[in-house]
């Protein structure tokens, strides 16, 4: 893979790739279920549709962020590949900050989004965050459509939601990705621009799997010669 080092390894990137690989399983494990249900015993899992909708989007938002820390977002890099290196690290620092700023744009929407729900007050202002706007309305106690209370999540119910039962999963539980996987997309960015400073990568985007497969085939062929 050019322009970048082999992918992390470690107890966090280990932890990353787990969860990631648990929410799929789970999509899966949740839809077999449903339709064994549905087909065999002629009922339904209510909320089946709805959490795999759920651990769908923190699949593609945790996903997202996960895939900027290794470069495997694909990109077109025919113009960075004339550059001399040194034009080539500055448009990747240039194109790097691009990212970081559009990602503190997401992290504000994602957190004035989620905070409602949680009971805390968004930022004020349209683009930049020029303080808290302390006269936002709660919506601490929206609940989801389908997916029942666990009891796990009870402590909420004294935290945010004034000592009252929730009878659904509150909205601030399965909204928090947002936040969260905006926040890990700028550190991604961030590190990814460490990398290109040190010399690490020349690049932000250095995923060429297409080639890789092909000289993949290549070698297998030539062995098989």
């Amino acid at each position: 893979m050019a322009g970048a080092k082999p992918g992390p390894t470690g107890l966090i990137n280990t932890l990353e790739e787990t969860l990631i690989a648990l929410l799929l399983g789970l999509m899966a494990l949740i839809t077999f279920a449903n339709v064994v249900a549905r087909f065999v015993f002629n009922s339904n899992i209510l909320w089946a549709l709805e959490l795999t909708v759920f651990l769908f989007a923190w699949l593609v938002l945790l996903g997202a962020s996960y895939a900027v820390k290794v470069h495997a977002h694909l990109g077109v890099d025919a113009i960075l590949n004339m550059l001399s290196p040194p034009a080539r690290r500055l448009v990747g620092l240039v194109s790097v900050g691009c990212c970081v700023v559009f990602s503190l744009l997401l992290l504000k929407g994602a957190y004035d989004y989620w905070a409602v729900f949680a009971d805390l007050p968004p930022t004020s202002g349209r683009w930049f965050p020029t303080g808290f706007d302390m006269k936002a309305r709660s919506q601490s106690f929206y609940e989801v459509q389908d997916v029942p209370m666990v009891a796990i999540f009870g402590f909420l119910e004294e935290l945010i939601n004034y000592g009252d039962s929730y009878e659904k999963l509150p909205k601030v539980v399965p909204y928090v990705v947002l936040p969260l996987s905006m926040l890990l997309m700028l550190l991604r960015f961030v590190q990814a621009g460490l990398q290109i400073l040190r010399g690490d990568a020349d690049r932000l985007v250095a995923s060429h799997e297409v080639e890789d497969e092909i000289a993949e085939v290549q070698a297998k062929r030539e062995e098989y010669d």
